[in-house]
């Protein structure tokens, strides 16, 4: 079977995806949110880089030619505004951690 014809990839796209669009929609608010709405959307985040990341690896891992040709495709991507994968995602990692240590010195 083809990597992308597989339903269980085919539902963590979707997933990703929407779930991505959704935190999107609600990070729009985040300057009104309280102190705990603030941790639950960093959680939430971390939580959805992390899935990206395995989801990710799939790609890397898999044989399937349109996988490989998918990485190549994000890297070529990237590679336009000079960021390769791992990198936006210490960038994201990085925007995180500014957030929590932002919201550790609001708690102060």
């Amino acid at each position: 079977m083809a990597f992308f014809e597989s339903e269980i990839v085919q539902e963590e796209a979707k997933r990703l995806f929407s779930d991505y669009q959704e935190l999107m929609k609600l990070g729009s608010d985040y300057g009104k949110f309280d102190r705990e709405g603030k941790k639950m959307f960093i959680q939430t985040m971390e939580g959805l880089m992390e899935r990206y990341r395995v989801f990710m690896k799939r790609f890397e891992l898999s044989e399937d030619f349109q996988a490989k040709m998918t990485v190549e495709q994000l890297r070529t991507q990237l590679g336009q505004f000079g960021v390769t994968p791992e990198q936006m995602f210490e960038q994201m990692n990085t925007t995180l951690d500014r957030m929590k240590s932002q919201l550790d010195r609001e708690s102060d």
